[in-house]
């Protein structure tokens, strides 16, 4: 899956499509899925503004500061050495179980791509499902 995403702490509900997707599946299984890039992770939360636009956001301003120096940005002459811890913090992968064409998530509970760059990019979740 292929996704394009403006950065800067974007979160992407990928629940949609990785529904979609799972669908076709009957019994029970685990989708895997990993994002491919080290200034990404994959989560879950429950998708509303008030966590999405701001809650998540400031958390993580608050943990990781995008305005501190990093050794990152001094080797690599960038900005998005806080990206990258960001995105290790949370992690690049994730396995969700699924039953007769459905994600086994929480009512409130999707699935999460989160995009920390400083820039726009195209980002791609690898998904590898078990059955």
């Amino acid at each position: 899956m292929e996704f394009a995403t403006e950065g800067n702490n974007e979160v992407i509900n990928l629940s949609p499509e990785l529904s979609k997707r799972i669908a076709e599946f009957r019994g029970s299984g685990l989708v895997h899925l990993f994002v491919a890039g080290s200034t990404a992770a994959l989560s879950t939360m429950e998708f509303e503004p008030g966590l999405v636009k701001h809650d998540l956001k400031a958390t993580l301003q608050r943990l990781v500061p995008d305005d501190l120096p990093y050794e990152h940005e001094a080797t690599w002459n960038d900005d998005n050495g806080h990206s990258h811890i960001r995105a290790t913090m949370i992690g690049p992968s994730l396995t969700i179980p699924f039953s007769n064409g459905k994600l086994l998530t929480g009512e409130y509970q999707q699935v999460i791509l989160l995009d920390f760059d400083t820039r726009p990019r195209r980002r791609t979740v690898i998904a590898t499902v078990l059955v």
